[in-house]
């Protein structure tokens, strides 16, 4: 978006729940550790399969609000659309 990169890394993950990886403390580790410069995401990838991303992106440590509206988006329920 806007002219950044992105990379995601996932694992399938037996071990660690996906809330362990989602913990913010967590997750501006995953920021550092890659940084400087980059921000993290976690992302779910399948939840059966117990695949978890995270997803790196150009352009700085992400903001409150954007996660937040993620988090929203995410929580939201899906509409489905009627094809033509």
């Amino acid at each position: 978006e806007d002219g950044e990169l992105a990379f995601t890394m996932v694992w399938q993950s037996f071990d660690t729940p996906f809330k362990m990886w989602a913990d913010e403390k967590r997750r501006k580790k995953y920021e550092t550790f890659f940084g400087p410069g980059v921000g993290a995401e976690v992302v779910k990838i399948n939840a059966e399969q117990r695949m978890v991303g995270i997803r790196l992106t150009t352009g700085g440590p992400l903001s409150e609000e954007y996660l937040a509206s993620k988090a929203e988006a995410a929580s939201e329920p899906k509409k489905e659309t009627a094809s033509a």
